[in-house]
């Protein structure tokens, strides 16, 4: 992913870091629009130690994101991704 991340504090609540939130970006497996919304979108990805996080974050242009939320993922999040 060659996009600018911009984090809200809100990022780190599960304590979650941003190098793992930077490499679960990079090595996602699935990255979809979450609902009807056009600028919410959800990432399952891994991170430094393999582990999948749920990551969720608004495009603020073409080249850059602001990520608002990760954590370890849940299965309501794979299956509110429809997985």
């Amino acid at each position: 992913m060659d996009v600018v991340i911009e984090f809200n504090e809100s990022a780190f609540r599960h304590n979650i870091s941003k190098e793992d939130i930077i490499h679960a970006l990079k090595n996602r497996i699935h990255d979809a629009l979450i609902g009807e919304l056009p600028d919410k979108y959800g990432v399952i990805g891994f991170d430094r130690s393999w582990n999948p996080l749920e990551i969720i974050y608004n495009p603020i242009d073409d080249n850059s994101i602001s990520v608002f939320h990760a954590m370890k993922v849940r299965k309501s999040f794979i299956k509110l991704l429809g997985l």
